[in-house]
C-alpha cells in the first residue's frame, strides 16, 4: 500500500542552469527570484515554500512561497555574502486551509456543518502539540471552545476566527511534505563582476621614450591618465619572461630582429615562467608598489592568465611530458590554421600526468592571488580542457572568494557557453561584430533572455589587441564614440584596448583583416597622451554616466524602442522602481547626419503618456522637453553622434524646465 507522502508533485522550478548542473550567479544584495509549479491530486490546498541557505550551513533558512496562478508559485530570497548559496523547494497539502475552505463553502450552501466542526477540532489540536508556547495554549483553548460551542452559528464563527487562524499557520503540518529531490546553487561574486569598466594597457609601452622599455614605475606615472577616464579594472597583458626562441617580430614577422621584443603571450624564458616577472618591467616588489598604487586611484589590477609556453619556458625542460610531441619528435606549436605560432608550445591536457599539470597551473593563479591579484583575465580558455577549469575556479574562489575569471573565447557559442556555465565570471561576447540595428538588438536580447543571464555576464569589447574590426577601420572617430557609447550603455561590463581606442588607432595589417599595423603584441609603442584628437574627455564623461546612475550597472531591464529610422538604436535601462531612468538614442551611421521619431514603452520607463519630462543629455549636456512616447532625435556625425539621456519625470511646463535638474 502506497504511504501518502509524496501527494504534491513539484516541478519546473527556476532559476536553474542544466537542471541543477551549474549555479545561477549573483552579487551581494541581490535578490533570487524562485519560481516552480506545485499542485496534488483532487481539490486540497498547497502551500509551498522556498528553503535557502549557505552552502556551508547545514540549517535552512524559509521563505514563503505565493501563488501566481495555474499552479505556479514564487518565493525569493537575497544573498549578502559571497561564495555559494543552496535551495531547494518543499510542498505539503495544508489540511487546515483545505477543510476552513470546505467550512466556508457547506456554511455558503445552508449546510449541516457540526461534523466539520469536530473535524476542525481536530486539526487545531493537533497543530496545538506541535506550537511552543504561549501559542500552544491558545490553541488549545480554542479547540476546546470549539468542541463545547452548543449553537452552530456561534461553533462557525468561533471555527472562521481570524486571530487564531493566523496562529495555527505558524505550525503546519509538514509531516507529509514533499521536497523536490534536487538542490539548485548561487554563486554569489562581488559586485565587480557585475559591473566593471576595463582598460587594457601594455606596461611595456609607458615609458617615456620609444627607444625604451616600459617599467612598472613608469606604469604607475600613467595611472592617473588612466584613473581620470574612470575605469576602475586596469588589465595588463603578460607581465612574465618572453622566449626568444622562434620569437616574432614587428607585424607577426617569422624572423626577429635583435632588438624586437616578441609576444608577451610567448611566455617563459631564462629569468622564470609564468610566476616570474619580465626582468625589464622591475621586480615583484616593483609590481607589488604598483599594485598599491592603483589601488589608491580607484584602479584594481588584473592580470593576464595564458597557460601556454614559450620554447624556453623552464616547464619545457622540467616537464615535457606536459607537452605534445608531433611524429617527428618535435613539440606541437601551436596553430589555428592556416595561422602559426611557433614561439608558443600548448600544454597538453590530455597527458597522462594531468593531476601534476593540473596543480602546478592552479598554483600558478595562487601565486598571483598571494601577491593580491583578484581578477584574471584568462587567455583563451576555449582551447584548454573543460573539466579542468571548473576544478581550479571552484578550488581558487573557496580561498579567495572575491576572485573574478574573465573568460577571453572568442568561439562557438555553446563553447562560450560552457566555459560561463562552468564559473567563469564575465565572459568576451560576439558584441565586437555587431553592427546593425538589428544584430545589436538581437544579440543584447539573446544576452539578457531568461536561460543565459542566469550564468553568463557580457563583458562588451570594441577593440582588443587582436581585434580591430572593420567598423573602427572605415568609421573614423563617430565610428569609434559610437562603439564606446554602445559597449558602455548596452553593457553593465565593457572594456577598451587604450591608448589604442581612445587615439583613434585604426590601421590595418593587411587589408581585409583584422590586425593592427604595428602592434603592440609585437613591439614597444610610443603614444601621444595628450593628442587633440583624444577621446579621453568623451569616454571620462560616459564613465562618469555609469558611475552615477544605478540604471546603467546592471543589463537584466535593458529594453529596446521602436524608431522610425533603421540607422538609429533606442533602447533604455532602468532601476527596479524606476528611480533611475537611462534612454540611450545612438546612431549607426558614422557618415550622415540622421534623425527620426522614436517611439518609447512607456510602461518600461515609470512615466505615463500625458508626462511632461526632461531628458538631460549625461555626455553633451543638453536638455530636451520631452512629451508622451513620441519624441525626435537628430544625431550629426560630426559631433557626438548619439544621447545619453537621463529621465526626469517632474517637469510641468517649460518654465520649469530648469528647475527640475
Amino acid at each position: 500500500m502506497a504511504e501518502a507522502a509524496g501527494r504534491v508533485a513539484i516541478e519546473s522550478v527556476t532559476p536553474e542552469v542544466d537542471s541543477g548542473r551549474f549555479p545561477i550567479k549573483r552579487v551581494p544584495g541581490e535578490t533570487v527570484i524562485v519560481e516552480c509549479d506545485a499542485f496534488a491530486d483532487g481539490h486540497d490546498v498547497v502551500r509551498c515554500l522556498l528553503l535557502y541557505r549557505r552552502e556551508q550551513d547545514t540549517a535552512w533558512k524559509e521563505s514563503v512561497m505565493r501563488p501566481r496562478g495555474n499552479d505556479r508559485w514564487r518565493g525569493e530570497f537575497r544573498v549578502e555574502e559571497l561564495g555559494r548559496y543552496a535551495y531547494t523547494v518543499e510542498a505539503w497539502i495544508d489540511a487546515f486551509e483545505t477543510w476552513r475552505g470546505n467550512l466556508v463553502k457547506r456554511i455558503d450552501a445552508g449546510q449541516d456543518t457540526r461534523v466539520d466542526i469536530l473535524i476542525g477540532v481536530a486539526l487545531i489540536q493537533s497543530a496545538a502539540d506541535r506550537a511552543s508556547e504561549p501559542d500552544r495554549e491558545l490553541l488549545a483553548r480554542w479547540a476546546g471552545d470549539l468542541s463545547a460551542a452548543a449553537v452552530d452559528t456561534v461553533a462557525q464563527s468561533l471555527a472562521l476566527n481570524e486571530e487564531f487562524a493566523s496562529i495555527l499557520r505558524r505550525y503546519p503540518d509538514r509531516a507529509s511534505a514533499t521536497r523536490y529531490p534536487g538542490e539548485f546553487r548561487v554563486r554569489v561574486d562581488r559586485r565587480k563582476a557585475r559591473f566593471s569598466a576595463w582598460y587594457e594597457m601594455f606596461p611595456r609601452s609607458c615609458a617615456s621614450s620609444a627607444d625604451k622599455h616600459g617599467t612598472f614605475a613608469d606604469c604607475e606615472a600613467r595611472l592617473p591618465y588612466v584613473a581620470a577616464m574612470g575605469f576602475d579594472v586596469l588589465y595588463l597583458p603578460p607581465i612574465h619572461p618572453i622566449g626568444r626562441t622562434h620569437r616574432k617580430g614587428r607585424n607577426n614577422t617569422v624572423e626577429a630582429g635583435p632588438e624586437d621584443v616578441g609576444s608577451p603571450w610567448a611566455i617563459g624564458g631564462e629569468a622564470g615562467g609564468h610566476t616570474a616577472i619580465h626582468p625589464s618591467l622591475g621586480t615583484l616588489a616593483d609590481f607589488n608598489r604598483f599594485v598599491s598604487a592603483a589601488g589608491r586611484h580607484g584602479l584594481e589590477v588584473a592580470m593576464d592568465i595564458a597557460f601556454q609556453c614559450s620554447p624556453d619556458h623552464p616547464w619545457v625542460r622540467e616537464h615535457p611530458e606536459w607537452f605534445r610531441r608531433r611524429p617527428d619528435g618535435t613539440i606541437q606549436y601551436a596553430e589555428n590554421p592556416p595561422k602559426k605560432y611557433q614561439d608558443i608550445f600548448p600544454l597538453d591536457f590530455d597527458t597522462p600526468a594531468w593531476r601534476e599539470l593540473w596543480e602546478a597551473l592552479r598554483e600558478v593563479i595562487r601565486f598571483w592571488a598571494e601577491q593580491g591579484i583578484r581578477i584574471f583575465r584568462v587567455d583563451n580558455p576555449h582551447t584548454k580542457a573543460f573539466p579542468f577549469w571548473e576544478w581550479v575556479i571552484e578550488r581558487i574562489q573557496s580561498e579567495y572568494p572575491d576572485t573574478i575569471f574573465l573568460s577571453e573565447a572568442f568561439t562557438r557559442p555553446k563553447v562560450k557557453h560552457r566555459l560561463a556555465k562552468l564559473g567563469f565570471s564575465q565572459s568576451y561576447t560576439y558584441f565586437t561584430w555587431r553592427n546593425t540595428a538589428a544584430e545589436l538588438t538581437a544579440y543584447m536580447r539573446e544576452l539578457i533572455s531568461p536561460g543565459i543571464r542566469e550564468y553568463l555576464r557580457p563583458n562588451l569589447w570594441p577593440n582588443t589587441p587582436d581585434i580591430l574590426p572593420e567598423y573602427l577601420q572605415i568609421g573614423g572617430r563617430a565610428g569609434f564614440i559610437i562603439r564606446l557609447i554602445l559597449a558602455a550603455t548596452l553593457g553593465s561590463n565593457y572594456g577598451i584596448y587604450g591608448p589604442a581606442f581612445e587615439l583613434l588607432e585604426n590601421t590595418p595589417g593587411v587589408p581585409g583583416g583584422e590586425e593592427y599595423f604595428a602592434s603592440e603584441k609585437y613591439e614597444i609603442r610610443q603614444w601621444d597622451l595628450d593628442s587633440s584628437v583624444s577621446l579621453k574627455n568623451l569616454i571620462a564623461r560616459v564613465n562618469r554616466a555609469r558611475r552615477e546612475n544605478p540604471a546603467l550597472q546592471h543589463d537584466w531591464r535593458l529594453h529596446f524602442h521602436e524608431v522610425d529610422n533603421p540607422e538609429i538604436l533606442c533602447y533604455s535601462k532602468t532601476n527596479p522602481d524606476c528611480s533611475n531612468v537611462i534612454v540611450v538614442v545612438v546612431s549607426l551611421d558614422f557618415q550622415h547626419v540622421r534623425s527620426g521619431w522614436v517611439r518609447l514603452d512607456l510602461d518600461k520607463l515609470g512615466l505615463s503618456e500625458s508626462s511632461s519630462f526632461q531628458a538631460h543629455d549625461l555626455v553633451g549636456d543638453g536638455r530636451f522637453l520631452w512629451q508622451g512616447s513620441r519624441n525626435y532625435v537628430e544625431l550629426d556625425p560630426q559631433g557626438v553622434p548619439a544621447h545619453i539621456l537621463r529621465v526626469r519625470r517632474k517637469v510641468r511646463s517649460e518654465e520649469d524646465f530648469d528647475y527640475y535638474l
